[in-house]
Formats: structure tokens, C-alpha cells, sequence
């Protein structure tokens, strides 16, 4: 993947906060179908933090776990608005007090909003990365994101998910994988082990 970044639509980290937030367990796609009306009507987090369940949730009604999202949503925008006046933080440690947001949402904003070295790990990431060969025995994306970083320099940890997770998303899928017009094969545990059966 030559050009590998977040498939999510956003045009701020706000924006990014919230997108990534809506695509636990739901794909980019819907959640690029969700977002811009979203963004529309609460352009900015004092807005959303003034919002009523009902309104939010009729929005984004249509993804996964939509009613946890929607607490998640208004709970991360007060926070914004009452902690951190109305930005998004920069640190990992900040990004994880917020509502909805947990080790690989904070990886991903860090790292795509802030340039900063983090890996996040999906279960795109998670499993591709177990069959490749680049984690071996990892029981959680924890573990499997201090092994990924191992093998990654820091510079590269932001585009290594991005490679990881659309290799996972095009070629490496979870049912059926591409190996015939995978590129990695040659170097690969899982297609290595497909040629010896």
C-alpha cells in the first residue's frame, strides 16, 4: 500500500475523535455514511456536549452499539468542554480519560492527529500480524502492540497500522485471504504453511 492512511472522512481531530469512536466494531464506510450530518449539526464540542440522547442517537442509529456510542459521544465532548477547553489533548494519557476512548482509539488519534509514534491495533491488525508472522502467541492487542513495535522504527509505528490494517481490509481477509495475488507470501507464516498442507 503506497499511500497508506485512515479511510475515515474528518477534517480535524474533533471530527477524527468522533469518527473513531462510531467505527468500534462498525466499517469506515458506514461510518463515512454517519459522519456528515453529524459534523453538521455539531461542528464543534460545545455543541455536542449540549446535546439530548435522542438527537445524537437518531443520528448514528444506524451503526453498531449505537446507544453506548451516543453516551460515549456527549460524555467525550463535555469533557472537552469542561477539562480541556473544547480540544482535543495531545497525550495518550489524556485521550484514554475520555469516554469512549481506549488504548487503540488514543493510538490512532495520536498517531494520525498528532503525528506522534503510536500503533494502534484492530482486529484487522491484530490478526493479520498474527498470520503473517510479525506476532507470535500475542493473546491481546496489547501484547501484540509491544511485539508490532519491535519490528517497526517509531518513525514508522503511524503507517505501519495503516499498512496492517488495509492488508487486512484487501488482501488478508478474515475468511478468505488473497494469498495468490499476495505480495507478502514469500515471506509469510500463514502462506508458508498453507504450501506444506
Amino acid at each position: 500500500m503506497p499511500v497508506a492512511e485512515t479511510e475515515l472522512h474528518y477534517r480535524n481531530p474533533y471530527e477524527l475523535l468522533i469518527a473513531v469512536i462510531l467505527s468500534a466494531q462498525c466499517t469506515d464506510k458506514r461510518v463515512n455514511m454517519l459522519t456528515p450530518a453529524l459534523f453538521e449539526k455539531y461542528p464543534e464540542p460545545a455543541l455536542l456536549a449540549a446535546a439530548t440522547h435522542e438527537d445524537v442517537f437518531a443520528l448514528i442509529r444506524s451503526c453498531s452499539y449505537p446507544n453506548n456510542k451516543t453516551k460515549h459521544l456527549i460524555g467525550m465532548a463535555q469533557m472537552l468542554v469542561d477539562k480541556y477547553g473544547g480540544e482535543v489533548p495531545s497525550s495518550h494519557e489524556e485521550l484514554t480519560r475520555l469516554p469512549g476512548v481506549g488504548r487503540k482509539t488514543a493510538n490512532v488519534i495520536a498517531s494520525v492527529a498528532f503525528h506522534q509514534p503510536a500503533l494502534a491495533v484492530d482486529t484487522h491488525v491484530f490478526r493479520v500480524s498474527a498470520r503473517i508472522g510479525l506476532t507470535v502467541n500475542a493473546k491481546t492487542p496489547e501484547e501484540a502492540e509491544k511485539q508490532l513495535t519491535g519490528h517497526f522504527p517509531r518513525q514508522l509505528w503511524g503507517i505501519a497500522h495503516h499498512w496492517l490494517i488495509l492488508h487486512g481490509r484487501y488482501v488478508c481477509t478474515a475468511r478468505k485471504p488473497k494469498c495468490v495475488s499476495c505480495g507478502l507470501c514469500p515471506l509469510c507464516r500463514h502462506a508458508q504453511t498453507m504450501k506444506t498442507t
